[in-house]
């Protein structure tokens, strides 16, 4: 595959690089630290080793600036899994020796044994890389309103129970300002009808449908315990609540800043309209499954490559006579996750995704797996779509046409 086989052990200050010969002999080793010039000085070495795209280069992630700069001076990069190269590094030295410089060795030697079966990595356009950074943000961003939110619901069982019971679902924008308002039972003491209604009034909240009224507010303020949040800890719980109650806010509001951004991006994005066009998809889920999925058609040939990279396919194991089929684990966990989160949507959306579904859960598999069942059949209809660059039309879906005909 390559004439000269590149290691780089990555690391946040600075990387150890080994430079090995096609027979093996190391032609150099060296440090570059994690600077502008210090990715200029690895990129010049690396270029003196003669033709770029004959030098490859192995490193234990799939993405970074490393990465990016190594793919714009047109050297081949593999993205080598460190359970690989861990267990390839305890056959090779069985003391378990393990420093920097010899890791960096070890990804080199990996490559050039293995590098004819390694799938070298195929860059992204720009497009698809912000949409990629905008979209795990919000997924990071929504996990840590989550975890706040939690804590705040705990901090409130104890303090404050009766804002709890008002208002159980903490993540609205009514039960923030409410306990923005009045963050301890005391705060609210004054409360009565009025009052609470002329508050709901300028929150927006409406005591009509399924939303309910001051009087009904007020009875379940008053009928839960009184809390901590009265007495002496007056002063502690008020700071507790108005300081979580700030964090969860924040959180909010960056959610609703990505959103805004990630639509933005989205509507600029060529591919955009296939996944917009799945049924029940939504903008943000099909922001997502368009980020992890990317825009480089040569990566996927098929659709169980993409099948196996988003987890939805099992791996099957075999020895002699016994055989099993497992859960995917090595799979990118973004991608799993909205393909999954789009494939439990899309049953109520569409006769065809409800039909699979409801199969697998007859054939005795549990919830998550009729669910990747499912995914992995949306997974053949896109790929179809994105490969002839067309969004996708129930009126030419063969299996739902067969359904309904």
């Amino acid at each position: 595959m390559y004439e000269t086989h590149v290691g780089i052990d990555w690391a946040s200050a600075e990387h150890e690089v080994c430079v090995l010969a096609e027979n093996g002999d190391r032609l150099a080793r060296f440090a570059v630290v994690h600077s502008e010039e210090g990715l200029d000085d690895l990129v010049a070495r690396l270029g003196g080793y003669g033709d770029r795209a004959r030098v490859g280069v192995a490193i234990e992630r799939p993405d970074g600036l490393v990465v990016d700069r190594l793919l714009e001076a047109g050297h081949p990069v593999v993205a080598v899994k460190p359970a690989a190269v861990k267990a390839y590094r305890s056959a090779e030295t069985p003391s378990g020796a393990k420093s920097d410089r010899a890791d960096a060795e070890t990804i080199a030697e990996y490559l050039r044994l293995k590098g004819a079966r390694l799938e070298p990595l195929r860059p992204y356009s720009a497009e698809t890389r912000a949409l990629r950074q905008t979209s795990r943000t919000r997924v990071r961003l929504v996990r840590r309103r989550v975890r706040a939110t939690n804590q705040l619901t705990e901090t409130l069982q104890t303090s404050w129970p009766g804002a709890l019971a008002a208002f159980a679902d903490l993540d609205t924008d009514i039960a923030m300002r409410f306990l923005a308002r009045y963050p301890t039972p005391e705060a609210a003491a004054h409360l009565g009808p009025k009052r609470m209604q002329r508050f709901l009034d300028t929150a927006g909240y409406s005591g009509h449908g399924w939303r309910r009224s001051a009087e009904q507010l007020l009875r379940q303020l008053r009928n839960a315990p009184a809390g901590a949040g009265s007495g002496p800890l007056t002063d502690s719980c008020e700071a507790a609540v108005t300081t979580q109650v700030q964090a969860v806010v924040g959180l909010r509001e960056g959610i609703r800043n990505l959103d805004r951004t990630i639509k933005s991006q989205l509507d600029e994005h060529p591919d955009a309209e296939i996944f917009l066009s799945l049924p029940h998809s939504g903008t943000i889920n099909a922001a997502q499954m368009l980020a992890e999925w990317g825009d480089v058609r040569p990566a996927y040939p098929t659709p169980d490559s993409v099948s196996a990279l988003a987890g939805m396919s099992p791996v099957t194991r075999q020895s002699g006579k016994h055989q099993v089929v497992l859960f995917r684990w090595a799979c990118n966990k973004w991608f799993r996750q909205a393909l999954t989160v789009y494939a439990d949507n899309s049953r109520h959306g569409s006769e065809w995704a409800h039909d699979v579904y409801q199969r697998a859960r007859a054939r005795g598999c549990d919830h998550p797996h009729a669910v990747r069942i499912l995914g992995r059949a949306w997974i053949r209809v896109i790929w179809r779509c994105w490969i002839n660059h067309t969004p996708y039309d129930p009126s030419r879906h063969g299996s739902l046409l067969a359904m309904t005909s």
